[in-house]
């Protein structure tokens, strides 16, 4: 027994512990082993004992096998899972199926209310029934809406988590019944279009209560392999009893989490099931499903050929706008007689030379006249005009300009410098002496 949450049966009721005792503890039971094996009443006192402590629960599932014995009021029926190979025997009074109101057969959806019961003495395991409901196709369809609102709510019908389709894939791998009209019409419609494109096609229940689980294998097995790049579940419509694998919530789930895109064909338009909400691409039908994931050649090279012939006429219209463009420019004068220009300018750059020199000999003349009279100042103004003069200049020897009498006294040395040079001088009498 593992320690999974879901393995671990409801208690309906906490047993009450017993009361404590004041006299000595029991001796400690050996562990169990082959030295100390459990007899198989007690085994089964425990067996009985533990699943006496279940709760009663709501099973759904299918009749398998209805055995109503004649004056007998016990029915013993089996119930078999909707979708996985398991089944439980189910025992109930006469009156529980009289108070249904309907005659159950087998292959009949219902709901049970039971309890498990394990006989010690025979080792025998059953559940019985205390109440038992048929479902109808209205029941059916609400349970679909509320699984369609819980996945809605969760996001898994989002369109931004949509996964885009390659626009020319390889390998396409198919989910499809064996030898079916949606086989034939999604390989015929698909090869029609592009005779290249490469199937990998599984065969599996398409209705039924194995077909989520094997529908969902073979999705497994295609999504695994890494050369398939779209697949695509296709089965040709069907009555609402037929489509309900497609709603199974762990198919939709599992298929909300593939890496590889999934297109839904199941070709049902008033009820569609919830892998047409779950899949990336939902087509109408298998044929739909085609025609939209293969491009279709014929499409494909006449686009081909339109864009080709649009560039062809968008570079003609170009080149001939450029040699257009290329005889303007080299009908102008410039570029049809270019020393026309220059011919033209020859007079002008004379002129405008010619300006230019009277323009240069003019301020050069003013200029020369200006300095002229400035070196004239500067002659008149010089010291050594005035010694050519016949003036000189007296200096004490340290160089001072002597140019009051009074400055110089008897005996002093003095230089005299006149225009040719220097003299020197003593002073023999003076107003300072």
């Amino acid at each position: 027994m593992t320690d999974r949450h879901e393995d671990r049966p409801p208690a309906a009721s906490t047993p009450q512990r017993p009361a404590p005792t004041t006299g000595p503890a029991p001796a400690a039971r050996p562990p169990n082993g082959p030295d100390n094996p459990y007899a198989v009443r007690v085994i089964s006192q425990k067996i009985s004992s533990w699943i006496a402590r279940l709760g009663p629960v709501w099973l759904d599932g299918e009749i398998a096998q209805l055995n109503r014995r004649t004056g007998s009021r016990a029915v013993f029926l089996t119930l078999r899972d909707t979708v996985a190979n398991f089944s439980l025997p189910i025992t109930c009074s006469t009156s529980v199926l009289d108070d249904l109101g309907v005659e159950l057969k087998e292959g009949a959806r219902v709901l049970v209310h039971c309890k498990a019961d394990f006989w010690a003495e025979r080792g025998n395991f059953s559940m019985r029934a205390r109440e038992i409901r048929q479902v109808g196709l209205g029941e059916l369809l609400a349970r679909i809406e509320r699984l369609r609102q819980a996945l809605e709510a969760e996001g898994l019908f989002d369109q931004r988590r949509k996964k885009r389709l390659p626009f020319l894939p390889k390998t396409i791998g198919l989910v499809t019944g064996r030898d079916s009209a949606a086989e034939h019409d999604v390989l015929t419609n698909a090869r029609h279009r592009w005779p290249g494109v490469t199937f990998k096609v599984i065969n599996c229940a398409v209705q039924g209560r194995t077909a989520a689980v094997e529908v969902r294998g073979a999705i497994a097995t295609l999504e695994a392999d890494k050369s398939v790049e779209i697949i695509i579940v296709a089965r040709g419509g069907g009555s609402v009893e037929d489509l309900l694998p497609f709603s199974d919530e762990t198919l939709c789930r599992y298929a909300a989490a593939l890496r590889t895109p999934l297109v839904s064909a199941i070709g049902h338009e008033p009820d569609k099931p919830l892998l047409d909400y779950v899949a990336d691409l939902r087509a109408s039908t298998p044929t739909d499903a085609a025609k939209r994931v293969v491009p279709d050649v014929a499409e494909e090279r006449a686009l081909v050929g339109g864009g080709r012939d649009r560039i062809r006429s968008a570079v003609a219209r170009y080149l001939a706008n450029q040699w257009s463009f290329l005889d303007q420019q080299r009908s102008r004068p410039s570029l049809s007689e270019p020393t026309g220009i220059v011919t033209a300018r020859i007079d002008d750059v004379g002129r405008q030379r010619e300006a230019i020199r009277r323009t240069t000999d003019h301020r050069l003349s003013i200029a020369h006249s200006g300095l002229e009279q400035m070196r004239a100042r500067l002659v008149a103004l010089s010291p050594q005009a005035t010694l050519e003069r016949g003036y000189a200049v007296l200096q004490h020897e340290d160089g001072h300009v002597i140019n009051d009498p009074a400055q110089a006294s008897a005996g002093d040395s003095l230089t005299a410098r006149v225009a040719g040079g220097s003299i020197r001088l003593r002073v023999t009498d003076s107003p300072g002496s």
